[in-house]
């Protein structure tokens, strides 16, 4: 196990625990259609918090569970900046959080 799932872990539940503060998240899951986007950040069919709830989150807690390897680089915290630029004061949080997930990440083992 990679050294760094525990405070992965952790991230990944205070990322969600900010987007329930923030009350982005959604009790819906978009179609199926909307989630096989193949677009990055599937901007072309979902809202970037949606993309947090239904695939970041999802996917990682899957690397978590099964031991997989985690991805080498994170730009999630650029994209967040450009999506929430007239937010930022709102998302400072969220970002942060973001930001930590984005070091934890290229951090080597």
């Amino acid at each position: 196990m990679d050294q760094r799932f525990p405070q992965i872990a952790e991230q990944l539940l205070l990322i969600e625990r900010e987007l329930r503060l923030l009350g982005l998240w959604k009790a819906v899951p978009p179609s199926d259609e909307d989630l096989s986007s193949r677009e990055p950040f599937c901007v072309d069919t979902l809202d970037f918090d949606q993309w947090l709830q239904w695939i970041f989150l999802p996917r990682m807690k899957i690397i978590l569970e099964h031991d997989l390897q985690l991805p080498n680089a994170s730009g999630i915290l650029e994209m967040a900046q450009m999506v929430y630029a007239g937010r930022a004061a709102e998302t400072r949080n969220l970002q942060a959080l973001l930001a930590e997930f984005d070091r934890l990440i290229t951090e080597t083992t």
